[in-house]
Parts: C-alpha cells; structure tokens; sequence
C-alpha cells in the first residue's frame, strides 16, 4: 500500500419467485445479521486472489475503506431512524426503503450489494456456469453468450456509478437489469423487482486503480472471478 493512490485519492477513497421479500433466511451465504446491528463478513480469499483480474490493492481498499463505511453508516442509520437490527432482515428493509432516509438507502444498499459482492466471486482461474444454471441462462437467453453480451451492455451502459445485475424476476424468469448508485432490486423502489443471483460493481473505485477508464476490460475480465457455484446455489 505504498503506491500513490491517483485519480483524487481513488475517488477519496470513500465512500418472484416469492416476491413477499421476507427472505427468511437471508439470500446471503453468510449472515450478516447479528445481535449488535448489521456486520461486515470476511470475504472468503485474500486480498491478491483475484489477481491478475482484480488487483489487491483495489480489493484491501474497496473492502476496508468502501465498504466498511456502508456497514458503519447503515448501522448509524438504525439507530437514528429506530430500526430494530436485532430483529429485522436487512432484506425486509430494503424491502420497505421507501419509508427511510437517504442515507439508509444509499448504505443500506451498499452494505448488502457489497456483501452479495464478495460471495460471487472467488480466485482459482475461469470456472464455468454448472448444469442448472447453463440450462436457465440457455431457456432465457438463448445462449450463454447471449447473456453475457447482454450483462456487459448493462454494465457499460450505466451512467455513472451502480451495479448490473442478474435476477429472477416477479415472473420466474431470469432478466439482465442495472440499478444506479447503491440500489437493488430488493428494494421497493427498483424500477425491476427480482432475486439478485449475480451482480457486478461498476463503480469507478471497483476498477480504477488496474483499468482507469476501461470499463469494458474491467467487466471482461471480471467473468474469470466469477463464482458459479455461488450463482447455482442462488438459483435453487
């Protein structure tokens, strides 16, 4: 971490299928609901597993820095806007968003994108879509790499800062959407409602540091981290 950080201090270093949205238990692999509030998991590999694909000191800082601010301030929010966290699912919030501040919905948001976040990737090389998912992206894409041309242009196509996501919409169906900033489509007021089952970060401090403005390569190879058994889990 000796390097000098550009581009203004890495941007400051800142920060259906039941669509009742309960979600009991969490879509999360990990839990990220305990007694004190909403937690920030380990992510499950080293900074430098992404590697060459993602670098490690994009990873320590967009992990320590990025996102442990969401979980700070989301928990801040609780408190302030008397949301029981001890209680409630971070998914029955952001399935009510509507009804909190802005400053719950951006970290709420980021806390629970950024979780979903690490899960869905891992190092180890290019892995491959397993059975059920391959058989699902095929019924409603027509191909695999139907999909992915689809999810690259909803990546690359977000104005700013936000996410693209893979999701199993209101109809059962699989659907490519992109949300801006820190929203989901959890969250009540998505424009497309659905299950995350896959998401990718495009945000400038996801990539800025290895890619600068190349978006489009960061999203190319960003496929070589990702974790299909996580995405074949989501889908069942």
């Amino acid at each position: 971490m000796n390097k000098k950080i550009t581009r203004r201090s890495f941007i400051e270093t800142t920060g259906k299928t039941s669509m009742a949205v309960a979600f009991a238990p969490s879509i999360l692999k990990g839990s990220i609901h305990t007694n004190i509030g909403f937690t920030q998991q380990p992510i499950p590999y080293s900074y430098n597993a992404l590697e060459p694909y993602i670098d490690a000191q994009t990873m320590e800082i967009h992990y320590s820095k990025h996102a442990a601010t969401y979980t700070k301030n989301l928990n801040d929010a609780c408190v302030a806007e008397k949301f029981d966290s001890t209680k409630n699912s971070l998914e029955s919030l952001l399935s009510s968003i509507s009804k909190y501040s802005a400053k719950m919905r951006n970290n709420g948001g980021g806390h629970f994108n950024h979780e979903f976040f690490w899960e869905t990737m891992k190092g180890g090389g290019p892995d491959s879509p397993k059975q059920k998912t391959l058989a699902a992206i095929t019924q409603d894409f027509g191909s695999l790499d139907a999909f992915k041309n689809q999810f690259a242009d909803a990546a690359k196509n977000r104005f700013g800062s936000g996410w693209a996501w893979l999701i199993k919409n209101t109809n059962n169906k699989l659907v490519v959407i992109s949300t801006p900033n820190q929203d989901n489509p959890l969250m009540d007021i998505a424009e497309v409602k659905g299950i995350p089952i896959l998401a990718l970060d495009v945000w400038e401090h996801a990539y800025y540091l290895k890619y600068q403005n190349k978006r489009a390569d960061y999203i190319t190879n960003w496929w070589n981290v990702v974790n299909w058994d996580i995405v074949e889990k989501r889908l069942s």
